[in-house]
């Protein structure tokens, strides 16, 4: 049995909560001029500060699945990894879907179905686009999985650093084949597994790196927001350019360097948690809702995003708790 590495749990888990943060601050995007510039600034910042949520959940699956060194099996690849994924997706985008069709002013079943018939292309909630490029990562990892044993530990890492270049284009919208999302988002499954074997980048490089990306990252989308006198990100805020690789980067190093050094109280409640992340993802926009149906943001920012993250996301894992006590409905919060 491979042993427990603790510091995955805590990453969950911050990853989580960060995702969370991302979708209560939704609804404050696009009223710049309508709240106060400190409001819209801050709600905005806690966004810019957010976005290695979805990187992070990447690199701790090429993290895992790449330091896996049993032989490679279809079979159990497909039911047991792919399929552990792909069935709670496509249930949850049904149910989804039919939420779509919930309004202030009732039901509308149309609504409801035109949503679900685009799931093939489309995802039926905010939350689940995630998955459209995430689930095709999983036809990635056996070809990683094999690259990374054939070549050695510069080979791997020399690969990984023709990725970051690539993503460096991307931010600065050098566009071309690399900007195809599938070599984009898989870069991140060879970033977390050379930060786990290899502990490359190392953190003394990526601190210093993540910091300045963080800070540049909010400085251009609200200095560019406010200048237009609209919301925009160009591609500050997307989850394939460089600055967002640095910051998911430092995070993960951070947490790999001082997570293990955790008590054990808080490493079993961080376990707790973790075992629950992937269902605080999926379930946290159903109690988000009525938040931002209802408009229930009667405070500052600062003030009203973690309140409603602690909120949803305790129901959230709440909820996924109690799904995972039955045998019957434990597969859609895997």
């Amino acid at each position: 049995m491979r042993e427990k590495v603790w510091f995955f749990d805590l990453l969950r888990c911050i990853a989580a909560v960060a995702v969370v943060v991302i979708h209560v601050l939704g609804p404050y995007r696009d009223q710049l001029g309508v709240i106060t510039d400190s409001e819209w600034i801050t709600a905005i910042s806690f966004n810019s500060f957010s976005r290695w949520a979805v990187p992070i959940f990447i690199m701790i699956t090429g993290a895992l699945m790449l330091s896996d060194t049993r032989d490679f099996d279809v079979k159990y690849y497909v039911k047991r990894r792919l399929g552990k994924v792909l069935l709670p997706f496509l249930a949850w985008s049904v149910f989804y879907a039919v939420l779509s069709g919930l309004t202030l002013a009732g039901f509308d079943p149309a609504e409801a179905v035109q949503t679900l018939q685009t799931l093939p292309v489309h995802e039926t909630y905010y939350h689940l686009g995630f998955f459209y490029y995430f689930i095709p990562l999983y036809f990635v990892v056996p070809f990683f999985q094999w690259l990374v044993r054939k070549y050695d530990r510069g080979s791997v890492i020399g690969i990984t650093g023709v990725w970051l270049a690539l993503s460096t284009l991307f931010l600065f919208k050098v566009d071309g084949f690399w900007s195809n999302e599938l070599i984009l988002y898989s870069g991140y499954l060879l970033l977390g597994y050379c930060l786990f074997q290899f502990r490359w980048p190392p953190l003394v490089w990526l601190l210093p790196l993540g910091i300045a990306a963080l800070l540049l990252t909010d400085y251009m989308v609200v200095s560019n927001s406010l200048i237009k006198g609209e919301y925009t990100v160009g591609r500050w805020l997307s989850y394939k350019t460089l600055n967002t690789v640095l910051i998911a980067a430092m995070i993960f190093a951070v947490c790999q360097c001082y997570g293990e050094q955790l008590g054990e109280f808080w490493k079993q409640k961080l376990a707790f948690i973790s075992r629950y992340s992937l269902g605080i993802y999926l379930l946290h926009p159903i109690f988000l809702w009525p938040v931002r149906e209802f408009s229930l943001y009667f405070a500052h920012p600062i003030i009203m995003i973690p309140f409603w993250t602690l909120i949803c996301g305790g129901l959230a894992l709440i909820g996924s708790w109690l799904l995972a006590k039955s045998s019957k409905t434990a597969w859609l919060v895997p």
